[in-house]
């Protein structure tokens, strides 16, 4: 069939969109955050609902068309963009609901972390839904979700209740404990491999306003401040989580700074001001901007570093330990980023996120520690080689301080050999699923569990 047959036949069950190269709305809708993707769909299938999704996984599979999934694009990797094939976007589906007397909401694959917190928020609850607010909830859940709440109340995926989703074969299921339970296992940090998830049910907490932000402090402070990071991070309670991170002063002069960010949601103000007196107090930060505010806004503040358009190239893994060596090899990488525009963010995972079994659901790594996310971002394409080597020579500096394992979400489109490491001890039990449910990998882009490979 050619690309005009193939839309042609859609169209006939297709309530959305179906772009084509040169049509109005086909570039923008092609492009996703990291500007350094730059990929051709030969169609592209702009979502209402959920029949639209299963007319256009029918039509890709039975005209063997690639399929990729786009939800909020934000994913580094790029993987939402098919190259010739056939894009599913799920941006147009933005319904949420909100039951306040479950706490629970429900809200389809093209809503935003933005767009969730503000609908819950009119209830005065809260979804752990990751940390920049352009980041949409889809890719998110799938692969995990750390989030400034999972101290207290778990990743995201320890907070899904149900999905909807539309298989390889066109058939839509829910998945739930207590319904297709294996899938519902495997969609909870398995990625894209085993359908399109079109509505994700999630709970929510009574969390309206929290204490975040940053105290900043200068590049040579950093082997101190991060040494207390290290430790203050450890002994903090379940409602305090915090990243601690390089990055660059935002009134454009270039200067270097290293900082811990945090969020507090416990509901005792003179409790939770009791728990950040020591970051308040350590050292001599050049700011602390740490307030009380909204959760949704919470979500907001470090957008600015995720400036959608740019050109990234990430690399990502778990410390061992965050050593005075480990700290030393950041500080120094950090000295010599190539543009204002990099960021190194080191992340505690802890609290109740480490305390669910590594088997209890498809994400496997539940022990206490941090994960780096390496950050390199420019504005030049002339400058594409050089942001690219200083995320690579990094992170190989970095690496004798490295644990084998890493985090989906954030792994770069060239790091094929680490799915394993991202799946850890459950690739197995996953290899066996995509044989049940997707044995022809239909959905390969993505951290592909290839189904014909042994496990």
């Amino acid at each position: 069939m050619t690309t005009i047959d193939v839309q042609r036949s859609l169209a006939e069950n297709f309530s959305g969109v179906i772009l084509a190269p040169g049509d109005a709305g086909y570039d923008a809708a092609r492009q996703v955050h990291n500007g350094l993707i730059d990929k051709r769909p030969a169609l592209i299938a702009s979502c209402r609902n959920t029949a639209d999704v299963v007319a256009a996984v029918n039509e890709a599979r039975e005209a063997d068309l690639e399929i990729s999934v786009r939800g909020g694009g934000h994913n580094v990797a790029g993987k939402a963009v098919t190259e010739g094939g056939l894009m599913i976007d799920l941006s147009p589906m933005k319904g949420i609901h909100v039951d306040p007397a479950r706490r629970t909401v429900r809200a389809q694959a093209g809503v935003t972390v933005r767009e969730l917190d503000r609908a819950n928020g009119i209830f005065g609850l809260a979804t752990p839904s990751g940390v920049v607010s352009s980041t949409g909830i889809a890719g998110l859940t799938l692969g995990g979700g750390l989030t400034w709440l999972m101290g207290r109340y778990g990743m995201a995926i320890d907070n899904l209740v149900s999905a909807e989703v539309v298989l390889a074969s066109g058939d839509v299921v829910t998945a739930s404990a207590d319904a297709d339970a294996d899938l519902f296992w495997a969609i909870r940090g398995g990625g894209g491999n085993f359908g399109v998830v079109t509505s994700f049910e999630f709970r929510a907490y009574p969390v309206s306003t929290v204490l975040r932000g940053p105290v900043v402090h200068t590049l040579e402070a950093a082997p101190e401040l991060l040494g207390f990071y290290r430790d203050f991070s450890t002994q903090a309670p379940d409602e305090l989580s915090m990243q601690a991170a390089f990055l660059h002063a935002p009134d454009g002069s270039g200067a270097k700074l290293c900082g811990v960010s945090i969020c507090h949601c416990g509901e005792d103000a003179e409790e939770a001001e009791a728990d950040l007196r020591p970051l308040r107090e350590f050292g001599s930060p050049t700011a602390n901007l740490i307030e009380r505010i909204p959760y949704p806004v919470a979500n907001t503040t470090a957008d600015s570093l995720f400036e959608r358009g740019l050109l990234c190239y990430w690399k990502s893994a778990f410390f061992s330990e965050l050593s005075d060596a480990a700290i030393g090899v950041l500080a120094d990488a950090f000295g010599r980023a190539p543009t204002d525009k990099c960021v190194l963010v080191i992340e505690r995972f802890g609290g109740e996120a480490s305390r669910v079994e590594p088997t209890a659901t498809a994400y496997p790594h539940r022990e206490p520690g941090h994960n780096l996310l390496l950050i390199s971002q420019w504005t030049d394409p002339a400058d594409s080689d050089a942001g690219i080597a200083w995320a690579r020579t990094t992170f190989d500096a970095l690496a004798p301080h490295m644990a084998d394992r890493a985090y989906t979400n954030y792994l770069p489109a060239d790091d094929y050999g680490r799915v394993r490491q991202a799946f850890g001890a459950n690739y197995d039990r996953l290899v066996e699923l995509k044989r049940r449910y997707d044995p022809n990998n239909l959905f390969h882009l993505n951290q592909n569990i290839d189904p014909t490979r042994s496990s």
